[in-house]
C-alpha cells in the first residue's frame, strides 16, 4: 500500500474517532431534559394511579423510545409516524396474539414480536421499541394482560403522545435541533423536482 494512501486513511480514521468522541454539552443537555420530563410525567401518572412495583403506565419500551426521540432525533426510527404508529401496531398485535394463544408463551412471544416487525415494515412505521411493546402484552403483569385492547390506548397511546409532545417542545428549543426531521421528505422532493425539470425541458 502506498505511503500517501496510508497517511490519508490514518487522517480519516483520526477525524472519525474525533467526531465520535466529541462531547456536545448542549445536545446532551436537551437530550437529558427532554427524556427526564417525558419519563417523569409518565412516572408521576404511574405513582398516582398504581402503588408498588406493578408498572402499567410506565412500560419498558418507553425507555427505549426515549433514547431515540430525545437522543437520536434525526433517525428515521425517531420520527412521529414511527414512534406513534410503531407502538400502536405492536400493541395491537401483542394483545391479539395473547388472546389467541394465552398460555403458550414459547409460541406467543415470538409470534407477537415477529408479526409486529412485519406489520411495522408494511405500514412503514418501523420503531425498534415496538417489538418490546408487543412482547410486554404477552409477558407483562396480570394488570397489563387484564387490560385487553385497552392496553393499546392506555398506557401505549397515552404514553406515546406524552413522549411525543415533550419531544416536540424540548427538541425545538434551540436552533441546533429540529424535530421532526424532514430529511427523507426533502430528498424525495428534490428528486421529483429534478425529474419535472427534465420533462419540462424536453
Amino acid at each position: 500500500m502506498p505511503v500517501k494512501k496510508i497517511k490519508r486513511t490514518y487522517r480519516k480514521t483520526r477525524y472519525i474517532l474525533y467526531k465520535e468522541t466529541l462531547v456536545d454539552y448542549k445536545e446532551h443537555f436537551w437530550s437529558f431534559l427532554g427524556s427526564f420530563v417525558g419519563i417523569g410525567i409518565l412516572a408521576y401518572i404511574q405513582s398516582i394511579h398504581f402503588k408498588g412495583n406493578d408498572a402499567v403506565y410506565l412500560i419498558g419500551s418507553f425507555g427505549a423510545s426515549s433514547v431515540l426521540i430525545y437522543g437520536i432525533i434525526q433517525s428515521p426510527f425517531s420520527q412521529p409516524r414511527n414512534l406513534v404508529g410503531g407502538h400502536l401496531v405492536s400493541a395491537l398485535i401483542g394483545v391479539t396474539v395473547h388472546k389467541i394463544v394465552p398460555d403458550i408463551i414459547w409460541i406467543a412471544a415470538p409470534l407477537a414480536v415477529s408479526f409486529a416487525i412485519i406489520l411495522m415494515q408494511i405500514t412503514k412505521t418501523l420503531h425498534p421499541p415496538g417489538g418490546a411493546t408487543a412482547l410486554i402484552a404477552i409477558i407483562g403483569s396480570d394488570k397489563i394482560k387484564a387490560l385487553g385492547y385497552m392496553y393499546v390506548f392506555s398506557p401505549v397511546l397515552l404514553g406515546v403522545l406524552i413522549l411525543l409532545f415533550t419531544a416536540l417542545i424540548f427538541n425545538n428549543m434551540t436552533s441546533s435541533r429540529t424535530y421532526p426531521t424532514h430529511s427523507t421528505y426533502h430528498k424525495h422532493y428534490h428528486k421529483i423536482r429534478k425529474r419535472l425539470r427534465r420533462i419540462s425541458s424536453k
